[in-house]
């Protein structure tokens, strides 16, 4: 099995910057190169919906419309952590983020990966 826990969230104010990682661990995972990884996101009243993913090598990166130009995900294979950097934050990103990882497909807005973290609270004050 494989283990993903989310560290780095909190209360912030508008316009800054919180940075959360995603570590891996687990059995059937000895380095996460080989996993696509991502980030998904599920405020208060709604879906989770996709923010953010990286492909293997960490070369190809995606993002929902939202968080473009103001988030950037990133990778650490020999660490086996995932980053996801928020800047300018703002109210509306306000919501539960959670890691997700996934060994035979890029993940996708639509294609959540099989491996959930259990999830860290951001909260942005306006």
């Amino acid at each position: 099995q494989v283990q993903l826990v989310e560290s780095g969230g909190g209360l912030v104010q508008a316009g800054g910057s919180l940075r959360l990682s995603c570590a891996a661990s687990g059995s059937t995972i000895s380095t996460i190169s080989t996993y696509g990884m991502g980030w998904f996101r599920q405020a208060p009243g709604k879906e989770r919906e996709f923010v953010s993913a990286v492909s293997r090598g960490g070369t190809t990166t995606y993002y929902t419309d939202s968080v473009k130009g103001r988030f950037t995900i990133s990778r650490d294979n020999a660490k086996n952590t995932v980053y996801l950097q928020m800047n300018s934050l703002k109210p509306e990103d306000t919501a539960v983020y959670y890691c997700n990882a996934e060994p035979t497909y890029r993940i996708a807005q639509y294609m959540p990966g099989r491996y959930w973290g259990q999830g860290t609270q951001v909260t942005v004050s306006s």
